[in-house]
C-alpha cells in the first residue's frame, strides 16, 4: 500500500455501525500493524480529521465534515434546497431528508429532526442501501434500467421484517415509484416509521437528488404531508433550473 493508500485505510474504517473505534479496532479494519496505525492516527489528529475522545477512541474530525461540504453539486444542491427545507418541516412537523446517489446506497446531505418525530437513524452524510429508504427508491425506481438490474442482483440487506429483499418485489415496487412519482415506504429501517419521497430534477429534467419526510404510520399528517413535499420538491428542482419545474419542455439532449 501507498502513503495515500494507508491514510484512506483508515478513514475507510469508519461507517454507519463504526463511529467510534479504538485504535486496535482501526489497526484491525483496515489492515495496517499497530505502530502505522498509530503514526497515521497521529497526523490525522493533529490536522483534525480524526478527533480522540477522554476514553481514547477515535471518531472522524470536523475538518472532513468540512471539506466534504464543499462538493460543488452537493454544496448547491443545500444551498438551494435548506430554506425549502426548513419550511416543508415546519408545515408538516415531520423528519425531513435531502438524499443524492452514491453507488448502491442514498447519503443524506441534508437532514432535519423535528421534535417528537418518528424514529429514525438518518443523521446528514448517513447512507443506507438504496433499496432500504423511500429517497432511496426514488433514486433507484429513476436510474438505468442497467443499474437497477446491477442493484438487484446484489444481496438485498434487511433491517426489520417490512424491509423489501425480495428483487421481484423491488421491481413491481420501483415500477410503482416510476408511475406514481412517489415512493412510500412503512418500518424499512426503524419501526414505527413511515417515510415518503418524491424526486427532486436539476437542468434537463434529470432527477438528482429526492427529499422525503417520515412520520409515525397513521399520523394524521403522513399522506397529508405530500403536497408540501411535492411542492417543495418543485421548488428547488426551479432554484435548480429543471425546466419542467419552470413550465418549459426539457432541453434535448
Amino acid at each position: 500500500m501507498t502513503a495515500a493508500q494507508r491514510v484512506l485505510a483508515i478513514l475507510e474504517v469508519f461507517d454507519q455501525d463504526h463511529l467510534v473505534l479504538t485504535l486496535s479496532e482501526i489497526s484491525r479494519r483496515a489492515g495496517l500493524s499497530l505502530s502505522t496505525t498509530h503514526r497515521l492516527v497521529g497526523e490525522l489528529r493533529d490536522w483534525g480529521a480524526l478527533e480522540r475522545s477522554s476514553d481514547g477512541r477515535y471518531a472522524i474530525g470536523m475538518r472532513i465534515l468540512e471539506l466534504g461540504s464543499l462538493e460543488p453539486q452537493g454544496l448547491r444542491l443545500r444551498e438551494i434546497a435548506l430554506p425549502f427545507l426548513g419550511d416543508l418541516q415546519a408545515a408538516t412537523n415531520a423528519n425531513v431528508h435531502l438524499a443524492v446517489r452514491d453507488g448502491h446506497d442514498v447519503v443524506y446531505v441534508e437532514s432535519l429532526r423535528a421534535r417528537g418525530g418518528a424514529p429514525v437513524l438518518s443523521r446528514l452524510g448517513g447512507r443506507w442501501p438504496l433499496h432500504a429508504t423511500g429517497t432511496g427508491l426514488v433514486l433507484l425506481a429513476h436510474a438505468t434500467p442497467e443499474f437497477r438490474e446491477e442493484v438487484l442482483a446484489t444481496k438485498l440487506q434487511g433491517f426489520t421484517p417490512r424491509t423489501i429483499t425480495n428483487p421481484d418485489e423491488l421491481r413491481r415496487v420501483l415500477a410503482d415509484v416510476r408511475r406514481t412519482g412517489v415512493a412510500i415506504v412503512e418500518d424499512s429501517i426503524t419501526t414505527d416509521a413511515l417515510a415518503v419521497a418524491v424526486p427532486v430534477r436539476g437542468p434537463r429534467d434529470r432527477i438528482i437528488a429526492a427529499i422525503g419526510v417520515t412520520v409515525h404510520p397513521g399520523a394524521a399528517n403522513a399522506h397529508a404531508a405530500l403536497p408540501a413535499l411535492s411542492a417543495t420538491a418543485r421548488a428547488i428542482s426551479r432554484g435548480l433550473g429543471a425546466p419542467s419545474a419552470m413550465g418549459r419542455p426539457p432541453a434535448a439532449a
